[in-house]
């Protein structure tokens, strides 16, 4: 660790923080120095290494005014807030349901959406003085960046994420507040929600079974393989950290090389 990337004095808030890339974060920020309060949908979940874990549906208003709110009178700041918490949607257009298609824009965007408008004022005043000031942190996808098929509503949601960050940049740059916004774009990533990507493609007989659906998505990143949540984590950590002052609209893409192609 540098003093650049030292997060030490910083507190940060990670939601979907029980999840494979979640919890990856939770260590990496903890293991630079910042105070994370973890979040997620469990009432009673442990997270190791946090400081505190805050039950948080991310798409309730309410919700995201109780733990901002808990925040402030138990830490006082906020310097970091990592949006992380999704769902994954792998079904044809014509098998989506409407309410299927909603619940993932309701996780997946305003999610997104309401954390970065309940957290704006309190990360204002963590950023000053701070270089780089604060940081949002916004988990889209390489389906933020191109297609997939069976994944038309996953890759619109993480579209969507994208723009909001870049859009959330230039608005708070533009009134001279010290929060930068980037959105990470992590590739195929060893955790449970991939395993469940994999589980349908073979139920709908894209693949004859989850080795083969899992060679096929690890051929297809330049490297030859998937990534590890901790992988991820490291990028996040640095986007939060002073060393990343100069980035803010950005789209950190961690992929093995999968969009490159």
């Amino acid at each position: 660790m540098t003093a650049k990337t030292d997060l030490t004095g910083t507190v940060a808030l990670v939601t979907g923080a029980t999840g494979g890339i979640g919890r990856a974060t939770v260590g990496a920020l903890t293991e630079a120095g910042a105070q994370v309060i973890a979040s997620d949908i469990g009432v009673n979940a442990q997270v190791d290494g946090a400081a505190m874990y805050a039950p948080l549906d991310v798409t309730s208003e309410a919700a995201w005014a109780d733990v901002i709110g808990r925040i402030e009178r138990e830490f006082g700041r906020l310097d970091i807030l990592v949006n992380n918490a999704g769902i994954s949607v792998t079904n044809s257009v014509a098998a989506t349901s409407l309410s299927e298609f909603r619940k993932c824009f309701a996780i997946n965007v305003e999610g997104v959406f309401l954390g970065t408008r309940a957290a704006q004022p309190l990360l204002a005043r963590g950023g000053e003085g701070r270089e780089g000031g604060s940081s949002i942190i916004n988990l889209s996808s390489v389906g933020g960046l191109r297609g997939a098929a069976m994944m038309s509503t996953y890759c619109a949601s993480k579209g969507a994420v994208k723009l909001f960050s870049k859009s959330a940049a230039l608005e708070f740059a533009a009134l001279k507040l010290p929060i930068r916004v980037n959105s990470v774009h992590p590739g195929g990533i060893e955790t449970d929600m991939m395993d469940t990507i994999f589980a349908r493609y073979v139920d709908e007989g894209l693949f004859p079974d989850m080795d083969a659906a899992r060679a096929a998505v690890s051929a297809g990143h330049a490297v030859g393989r998937m990534g590890r949540p901790a992988e991820i984590a490291e990028g996040i950590a640095f986007l939060a950290s002073p060393a990343a002052s100069f980035m803010t609209g950005s789209e950190l893409v961690i992929d093995g090389g999968m969009t490159a192609r």
